[in-house]
């Protein structure tokens, strides 16, 4: 069982989508995000499969909380840098959002 030291490990934090692009390499449908998590920390990458509930146009300017202390991950010929957070729900993952604007690299509290 996970411990409460255990989730104050992760680093999670909030970023802005800039651009989101069909993954056509990837195993799964997925898309290549490129998130901005502010100056401290700043433009990181990562592979997402949230193509059942989004659209690539639909996702730039939204904002999104991602693990960001995990080691990257190769996928395919792409570094996923993020790990996105969403939830698994009826018809896709559904991304977990702030539910109004805050500042790029916000850390989950």
């Amino acid at each position: 069982m996970a411990t409460f030291d255990d989730f104050m490990k992760l680093d999670i934090r909030v970023g802005t989508v800039i651009c989101a692009e069909p993954f056509e390499k990837a195993k799964k449908p997925a898309y290549k995000l490129k998130i901005d998590f502010g100056d401290e920390i700043g433009i990181k990458k990562s592979s997402a499969q949230i193509t059942d509930k989004y659209e690539p146009q639909e996702l730039a300017g939204r904002q999104v909380l991602a693990v960001i202390n995990f080691p990257p991950r190769q996928v395919a010929d792409f570094m996923s840098e993020v790990l996105v957070l969403g939830t698994y729900s009826e018809g896709g993952v559904v991304l977990i959002t702030p539910d109004s604007p805050v500042k790029n690299g916000d850390k989950l509290g």
